[in-house]
This record gives C-alpha cells, structure tokens and sequence, in this order.
C-alpha cells in the first residue's frame, strides 16, 4: 500500500493516528476516511482502526 499526500495532507493523518492512540479510546474504535468527503476526490476509502490485540 502506498499513502501519497502533501504535506498538510500527510499532518492530517498523523494527527487523526495519534487520536487512535489516546488511552481514552478502546478496542475496535475506527474512522472511515472517503474520498470527496474527509479525502480529495479520487482518493480511495481507507479506514483507521486501534487494535489492542496487534
């Protein structure tokens, strides 16, 4: 998999990655980024995910 973005683009998903990573979260909790919506138009879906168990 390759993730191509600019740099705003590439500080947006590092910021939504440290979310995943709050203490406050649990297990399972994800986001779905679509394209046209959270992403360029184009872009495929990609979907976050935490997994504790990994």
């Amino acid at each position: 998999m390759t993730i191509a973005a600019n740099a705003a683009g590439l500080r947006e998903l590092a910021e939504r990655l440290i979310g995943l990573a709050d203490p406050e979260l649990r297990d399972g909790y994800h986001e779905h980024l679509e394209g046209g919506i959270n992403l360029e138009s184009g872009s495929i879906s990609l979907i976050l995910e935490r997994d504790d168990k990994v």
